[in-house]
């Protein structure tokens, strides 16, 4: 028993309420080539395609890394870049942090080793 594919057509200007007009039916009928030519052609046509995009993807990947090193270029020449002065007193700023920092450690390592020793009993 062979079955009826049917598919309904839906349009934007289709009433909402139900009336008694007949849905819009239509049938998706598949056509066969009737010769090889056609096929053939066809054929060629899709590799043609295939190939087509395959050139486009690839220019595109081409693009996007040249695109990716112009714009990192583009936001280097954007940046601000300290002078000699202000490099020096940066980094001055830095280890001074740095020792501060070391210092602080320092310190409660030492409290809380004598700490322990006070609680442990030790020398």
């Amino acid at each position: 028993m062979a079955t009826k594919v049917t598919r309904i057509k839906a349009r934007d200007d289709a009433p909402k309420a139900k009336s008694d007009e007949p849905e819009e039916i239509t049938r998706k009928v598949s056509v066969k080539a009737k010769n090889s030519e056609s096929k053939k052609s066809k054929a060629e046509t899709k590799t043609k395609v295939k190939a087509q995009k395959k050139a486009e993807k690839a220019a595109e990947k081409k693009d996007q890394k040249v695109g990716y090193f112009r714009g990192a270029v583009r936001e280097l020449r954007q940046v601000r870049w300290p002078n000699r002065k202000e490099t020096w007193k940066m980094t001055l700023s830095v280890i001074v942090y740095v020792v501060i920092l070391a210092v602080i450690i320092m310190l409660l390592d030492a409290l809380l080793q004598f700490i322990f020793t006070k609680i442990l009993g030790g020398n």
